[in-house]
């Protein structure tokens, strides 16, 4: 199980970090992911990351802004947001797979298959 959490309602150009906690003792052999639902859109890609944290990928809206991190220790992702504007509203979900032996991180929503329940992020002008 994953546990999202540490959305909120900010302003512009605020910053804020994301948490997943997973549960259960395989999370350092699971590829994560950020996902965002935005109101009367299709769930999107925001930012992935390798089961080593190695390798990350984040969708072009993201670069630059916003780090994926992991700590396998504390079977936690982090999605750290800076400079967040309007359209980063929505609800963020994290998502896991089991990893696979290549550095391919999946961007389709439907590659992953374990899902936290979302934390709503709110940015205002």
């Amino acid at each position: 199980q994953l546990q999202a959490s540490g959305g909120g309602s900010v302003q512009t150009g605020d910053s804020l970090r994301l948490s997943c906690v997973a549960s259960g003792p395989t999370f350092s052999w699971y590829d994560m992911a950020w996902f965002r639902q935005s109101p009367g859109k299709d769930r999107e890609f925001v930012a992935g990351i390798k089961r080593n944290g190695r390798w990350t990928e984040y969708a072009d809206s993201a670069k630059g802004w916003f780090t994926i991190s992991r700590d396998n220790d504390k079977k936690t992702v982090y999605l750290h947001m800076s400079g967040l504007r309007p359209e980063d509203t929505g609800i963020y979900y994290c998502a896991g797979r089991s990893a696979i032996l290549t550095d391919i991180i999946y961007v389709d929503a439907s590659k992953y298959y374990s899902w936290g329940q979302g934390t709503q992020v709110t940015v205002s002008s």
